[in-house]
């Protein structure tokens, strides 16, 4: 593997030195002049690997003039390149009792199991640490063609930040280690495959308003290792390395109280193992403008995408927002967005962990050309909200799933990853309401409509259906109960199984910070699948404790 360019990081450190710099050049306060707010995740959600979700993301306006005090949003639609777990089911830890410290350990059927760490450290009244560590997965057979055979998946992670407030600057320095085990289905031609990631973050952002230009800057060195590789069409496990410089920042200055101008930028270095991908370097320009008063919002720019190494090709795409405010609590909005999606190995593990990488079969960048969509969201009355929405998208490389078997002998199936130009229309509507901290209570319905090749349209959403109910009838008891419909484009004649989950879930606070909780998801004991041959769990449950300190 080539060698990550000495001096190029180190020009980027230099630079975010230099404003460290600056920042401890201010005469320093024995007071904390401003709250940081950290708010550690008591009951994060359970993530089981045998259950990512991955759908287009359709963002909703964040303007509202007036605060609906018991208002919620309804479960949102997760973008191409994050995760999202299917049946959330904890109850928010309310900030002003929150706790430093929380562990939680779960265990269930078909070797669920589910363990979480983390604490907050405050040094002094400027300083502060977090660490946390976790695990998640599951070990059991699952119904395959031929009968059923054991699969399991585990991953695993380890976190540590550091928060620094100057007077006012906030520096933060974070790492972060994960790994992910997993084997195939009895046919594929690799038997397991171990994926390891490391991150180093340095980031410093400035929090005081009143300075003439504001600034949010950061560098990301990013390292993920697979393992065994499937690297080209009989030739052996090999393992490939990704190296990726991620640096990303953001400056604006106001014109007066109304109206501020910025550019961020975000810029990749991409570095791969000799002889498996070409190395290259990404660079997004975004100019833009801001207008905010009591009516109406407005943000105009542009993206401005080069490319370095995957054709030397240059990009644009629309930055655009415009959303109007009446009567305290209607919002109209139009967005046109886009821009560049990085196709690194993260967004690949995310995408579908089981997909082969083929040597010498480069996987481009996806482009996002177009995102465009028109919006109404109301508050006729406190509590309840309503989205309705509709728009347009144009993808350039858009990632699919291909379903591929090496004759060798025997028939070997593995999924590889193709890529192809796609667009899709879509429209929707959500509806939530909240009473007091006692009822929630969401529906969200979307429809797409996709223009692509017969091969790539298996597993892209056609309609998804999300109902979810939260009840709090005790002081100590939360409940929640949840449906998820989810339906593939239709090919031919032929269509992969729907998402069909009614799942369950409940907390009971026993004494003094320790709770127990359950999940049962699947309660309809269906089949389905979001990778090719690759079966989910039927009902399956998970049950266990948590502590606050």
């Amino acid at each position: 593997m080539e060698k990550i360019n000495k001096k190029q990081a180190g020009i980027i450190l230099l630079s975010l030195l230099s404003i460290n710099s600056f920042a401890q050049k201010i005469d320093n306060d024995s007071t904390l002049n401003r709250t940081v707010v950290v708010e550690q995740e008591y009951n994060p959600d359970i993530l089981d690997a045998s259950k990512i979700n991955i759908l287009p993301k359709v963002e909703e306006p964040t303007v509202a003039k007036k605060e609906i005090e018991y208002s919620i949003v309804s479960m949102p639609l997760s973008s191409f390149d994050t995760y999202q777990e299917m049946a959330p089911f904890t109850y928010p830890e309310k900030q002003q009792v929150a706790k430093r410290g929380f562990v939680r350990l779960g265990y269930g059927n078909y070797g669920n199991m589910d363990g979480k760490l983390n604490y907050l450290f405050r040094l002094s009244s400027k300083d502060q640490l977090g660490v946390a560590a976790g695990i998640d997965g599951m070990k059991g057979k699952l119904e395959f063609g031929d009968g059923k055979h054991r699969l399991h998946y585990y991953h695993s992670m380890a976190k540590i930040d550091y928060l620094h407030q100057f007077d006012r600057v906030d520096m933060d320095i974070a790492g972060r280690w994960g790994l992910s085990n997993f084997n195939y289905q009895p046919l594929a031609p690799l038997t397991h495959q171990r994926f390891t990631s490391g991150d180093v973050h340095l980031g410093v952002k400035s929090t005081d308003e009143m300075l003439p230009v504001n600034f949010d800057v950061e560098t990301n060195l990013l390292l993920f290792s697979r393992v065994h590789n499937w690297t080209g069409i009989g030739a052996e496990a090999d393992k490939v390395n990704e190296s990726r410089i991620y640096t990303k920042a953001n400056i604006k200055g106001n014109i007066n109280e109304e109206q501020q101008v910025g550019i961020a930028l975000q810029m990749n270095n991409l570095f791969y193992t000799e002889g498996y991908q070409d190395n290259y370097t990404s660079l997004q320009l975004n100019p833009y403008y801001e207008f905010d008063n009591e009516d109406w919002k407005l943000h105009l720019g542009v993206n401005a995408d080069l490319s370095l190494g995957l054709g030397q090709t240059v990009q644009v795409s629309p930055d655009i927002t415009v959303q109007y405010v009446f009567s305290d609590s209607y919002v109209l909005y139009v967005k046109a967005t886009g821009g560049r999606q990085v196709n690194d190995f993260r967004k690949l593990e995310q995408f579908c962990p089981y997909a082969e990488l083929l040597k010498g079969e480069k996987i481009d960048n996806t482009y996002e050309q177009i995102n465009t969509s028109l919006g109404f969201r109301a508050s006729p009355y406190p509590g309840v909200w309503f989205h309705l929405f509709g728009g347009y998208q144009n993808l350039k490389d858009d990632l699919y799933q291909l379903n591929d078997v090496l004759i060798g002998g025997v028939s070997s199936p593995f999924i590889s990853i193709g890529q192809e130009n796609s667009s899709n229309v879509y429209g929707g509507a959500n509806i939530s309401y909240g009473y007091r901290d006692l009822l929630n209570i969401s529906a969200e319905g979307v429809y797409r409509h996709w223009n692509m090749s017969d091969e790539a349209l298996f597993f892209k959403p056609a309609f998804l259906l999300n109902l979810k109910m939260d009840i709090h009838p005790l002081k100590a008891l939360t409940v929640n109960v949840g449906y998820q419909y989810l339906q593939r484009e239709k090919v031919v004649n032929e269509r992969i199984a729907s998402i069909n989950n009614l799942y369950a879930g409940a907390t009971y606070d026993i004494y003094k910070g320790l709770s127990a909780y359950v999940k049962l998801d699947n309660l309809l004991n269906k089949q389905y699948s979001y990778y090719w041959s690759y079966p989910l769990e039927k009902f399956n449950f998970i049950a266990g404790i948590s502590y606050r300190f």
